[in-house]
């Protein structure tokens, strides 16, 4: 599933941390361009929805969030 292209409005969580993006593994953030392939824009917000960082990102560092139950494969 790690090699699924990603969508807009895909949710996300960073695989890596990105010191200078200030962001750290686990934040989750959204697609909100998609830039070449396996390769994204994705917008991260806090609690309140402002946004924190727009980073670009390759797929190796994003895991795509599920929403509905997949089986493994």
């Amino acid at each position: 599933m790690q090699n699924t292209p990603l969508k807009l409005l895909d949710v996300v969580a960073l695989l890596v941390d990105k010191p200078e993006e200030k962001l750290a593994t686990g934040q989750v953030g959204t697609v909100v361009e998609l830039l070449a392939p396996d390769v994204y824009e994705v917008e991260f917000l806090d609690s309140k929805g402002r946004t924190i960082a727009v980073a670009e990102l390759k797929r190796a560092e994003l895991l795509l969030l599920q929403h509905e139950p997949v089986m493994a494969a």
